[in-house]
């Protein structure tokens, strides 16, 4: 599934809750601690990743791609 965003970077626990992977921030931030968060195939512990254009985010199963616009 591709997100849309405008600009050129979203923060990962952001778009993790713009993408309804997550019901709230706070359990973005205990997901992406718990090493449970991929991007781009690789575990991610920085909840101010910055995601760009291309990136997958993959989590329980789902995977996202990142679109900039």
């Amino acid at each position: 599934m591709e997100i849309e965003i405008k600009g050129e970077f979203i923060r990962l626990d952001a778009l993790l809750k713009y993408a309804s992977l997550v019901a709230s921030g706070g359990e973005a931030k205990l997901r992406i601690a718990a090493g449970e968060v991929l991007v781009n195939g690789e575990p991610c512990t920085q909840r101010g990743k910055k995601c760009r254009n291309g990136d997958k985010i993959s989590l329980a199963g789902q995977t996202i791609q990142v679109k900039c616009s």
